[in-house]
């Protein structure tokens, strides 16, 4: 009895495996994890700076979101168009911006007050809301959900066929979810920022200026089934791109 249990779970092991590899040979070129908007629920603390800021980049959005409305509506994108741009003045966040959907399918771009105070200048802001902006024109969100749900379901039926017991096939269709919904994330960030440069343009604003603000943040390098590409290829990206709009 103990060698039949132990058999397809060793089968579980190896579909594990088999799993990883097939991700990294599909190039594991996504998008960070969704989390949900919140609130402006505290003051900030350090108020002329904070201000100042707020008032800088409210500036911004006001001509970067019409922009990336059109572009939206141009791509007939899912979904609503009409952007909401919050800033998440919870103390304590870090530098973060991610973008987000209600259930309407409205979309919600997110922007800690950590990120919004460490912007140097408009072109940073500017070429940021436009790459929020970009994932939910390209669909990330619902291409990652695909892509999670198809593998998770691939695998959970492979493990169902091999003989896994119920337990284990649930585990398979949990790891296939996990991994589907990084294969392709730093592929959606490149064409995040690809589209977001454009959107960053077509509002007036430099998105090569804009981009170097990658060059203060962590580098992820090329990690495997990563959530983000390496800082060069995003500013390579970025780049290249506006070299063609001039």
């Amino acid at each position: 009895m103990g060698h039949a249990m132990l058999r397809p779970m060793k089968m579980l092991r190896r579909l594990s495996s088999l799993l990883l590899l097939l991700a990294a040979l599909s190039a594991c070129t996504v998008s960070r994890v969704p989390q949900q908007p919140v609130p402006q629920t505290s003051a900030p603390q350090r108020v002329v700076k904070t201000d100042a800021a707020t008032q800088q980049f409210a500036a911004v959005v006001q001509r970067v979101e019409p922009v990336a409305q059109s572009v939206c509506q141009q791509a007939n994108a899912r979904g609503s168009c009409n952007f909401v741009i919050l800033i998440d003045e919870r103390p304590g966040q870090p530098i973060n911006a991610f973008q987000t959907v209600n259930r309407r399918g409205q979309p919600i771009l997110v922007f800690t007050r950590a990120i919004v105070e460490e912007f140097r200048n408009t072109d940073e802001m500017a070429f940021v809301i436009g790459h929020e902006a970009a994932h939910h024109i390209e669909d990330h969100l619902g291409q990652r959900a695909q892509a999670a749900g198809a593998l998770g379901a691939a695998l959970e039926a492979a493990a169902a066929a091999s003989g896994v017991p119920s337990s284990g096939r649930a585990t398979a269709g949990q790891l296939g979810q996990a991994v589907g919904s990084r294969v392709f994330s730093k592929q959606f960030e490149l064409e995040a920022d690809a589209l977001g440069t454009v959107i960053a343009a077509r509002a007036g604003f430099n998105p090569v200026r804009g981009a170097e603000f990658f060059n203060r943040l962590p580098d992820p390098g090329d990690q495997f089934l990563g959530s983000h590409p390496p800082n060069a290829d995003r500013i390579r990206t970025v780049r290249a791109v506006a070299a063609q709009l001039n």
